[in-house]
C-alpha cells in the first residue's frame, strides 16, 4: 500500500502541534502542519522579508556550515506507527534546505517543550540525513516504527519547508480505553479505525468520514461523483478493535442538495487485516436501507440488528452523494 493512503498522524485537524523551533525568523513553525495546501502570494512581504507559507529559518553564516542545522519538535495528534513522511518544499526554490533528517520518541502526550528539548529524551533516528529537492513533495518511506508520540525534524543547514505530513497507523492506548468499561466509537480514527476502501471519493476523501469532531463545511466529508447508471457507492471500515455495535450516527451536515437518498449498513467478523475481495466477505445486515435527510444528524439504536462481534463494517449510500461523519458506537470485545 502507498503510505500516503494512511492517515496523517501529525495533522492539525487531529491535534498535531509544532511545539518548538530553534529559529522561525522568516516564517512561523505553525504553518508546517496546516491542513490547506501551501500557497504563494506574489509581492507579499513582512517586516523580516518575503512572506512564505511554511516554516523558514534565517541564513547561517559559519565556516562549518555543513555541520549545522535548524530543528523543530512536533507532537503527533495521534500517536502511532509511522510508515512514511512527506517533506513538502512547495514554492521554496532558492531557499529550501539541502537535506533533512527525522528523529522520534515516545513520551506522555502532555510533555511540554522544555521537557522535550531536555538531553534526557531518548530520540531515535527514523529518517537519516537525506537530500531534498526544492518546490517538491519529497516522499520518504520509513521502516514502520514502534508507537511514537513526537518527532524532531532537522533541516541542514537552514531554509524553508512548506508542509510536513506524517503518515501511519494509529496505535491507541487500548488498556486505558477498555478500563473505562464504556461505549466508544469503534470506527473513530483516534481509536484506530481506518476506511480501507471505497467505491469513489471524487469530491471528498474517505478518511473524512471518521475524523474527530463535526465537519466544518462540505469539503470536510466523504463525497462521491454523480452516478449515471445502476449501483450505489460504499466504503469499508476496519474497526480499531473487534466489538459489538450498539448505535450509529450518520451525519449529512452541509450536504443539502447532494446528500444520499438512503443508506444501509453491514458488518463482518473477518480477523484478516485487509481482505482483498470485500464482496466475498460474509456481510450481515445491521441496518436495512433507510432514508436520509439533508443537513441532518441521524441517530439509530433500536432499529439495529445485533449480530455479535464484528471487525469490519460496510457503509452503503444510495445512489451516491456526501456524508460528513459516520459514528459506530459499541463495546470492545473483552
Amino acid at each position: 500500500m502507498n503510505f500516503t493512503e494512511l492517515v496523517d498522524l501529525a495533522s492539525e485537524r487531529v491535534g498535531g502541534l509544532v511545539l518548538y523551533a530553534n529559529d522561525e525568523f522568516f516564517a512561523p513553525k505553525e504553518n508546517l502542519l496546516k491542513l490547506s495546501a501551501p500557497i504563494f502570494i506574489e509581492g507579499k512581504y513582512t517586516d523580516n522579508g518575503k512572506w512564505m507559507d511554511g516554516w523558514e529559518s534565517r541564513r547561517k553564516r559559519a565556516p562549518n556550515l555543513h555541520e549545522l542545522y535548524d530543528w523543530c519538535i512536533v507532537r503527533l495528534g495521534l500517536p502511532g506507527r509511522v510508515h512514511g513522511v512527506i517533506v513538502d518544499t512547495s514554492f521554496f526554490k532558492g531557499n529550501y534546505p539541502a537535506q533533512c533528517s527525522i528523529e522520534a520518541c515516545a513520551m506522555n502526550a502532555n510533555a511540554d517543550a522544555m521537557q522535550l528539548i531536555s538531553e534526557a529524551v531518548g530520540w531515535a533516528e527514523i529518517l537519516p540525513r537525506s537530500p531534498l529537492q526544492g518546490d517538491s513533495r519529497n516522499a520518504f518511506e520509513i521502516k514502520p516504527t514502534e508507537r511514537i508520540s513526537h518527532l524532531k525534524l532537522k533541516i541542514y543547514p537552514d531554509g524553508g519547508i512548506a508542509r510536513l505530513r506524517v503518515h501511519g497507523e494509529v496505535l491507541s492506548d487500548w488498556d486505558r480505553l477498555i478500563s473505562r468499561n464504556s461505549e466508544i466509537d469503534l470506527a473513530a480514527i483516534e481509536n484506530g479505525g481506518r476506511v480501507i476502501a471505497c467505491s469513489d471519493m471524487f469530491f471528498g476523501h474517505r478518511h473524512n468520514l471518521i475524523m474527530p469532531g463535526r465537519a466544518i463545511n462540505m469539503s470536510d466529508g466523504w463525497e462521491t461523483k454523480r452516478r449515471r447508471g445502476p449501483g450505489y457507492d460504499w466504503s469499508v471500515i476496519k474497526l480499531g478493535r473487534p466489538g459489538t455495535i450498539e448505535r450509529l450516527e450518520v451525519d449529512t451536515s452541509w450536504f443539502k442538495g447532494n446528500f444520499p437518498e438512503s443508506f444501509s449498513f453491514e458488518a463482518s467478523n473477518t480477523p484478516e487485516l485487509e481482505p482483498k475481495d470485500f464482496s466475498a466477505l460474509d456481510w450481515k445486515e445491521v441496518m436495512p436501507r433507510t432514508k436520509l435527510q439533508a443537513h441532518t444528524r441521524h441517530f439509530f439504536e433500536d432499529e439495529l440488528i445485533h449480530i455479535g462481534v464484528v471487525t469490519h463494517v460496510r457503509f452503503n449510500i444510495f445512489p451516491d452523494g456526501g456524508v460528513s461523519r459516520l459514528r459506530v458506537f459499541g463495546r470492545v470485545k473483552a
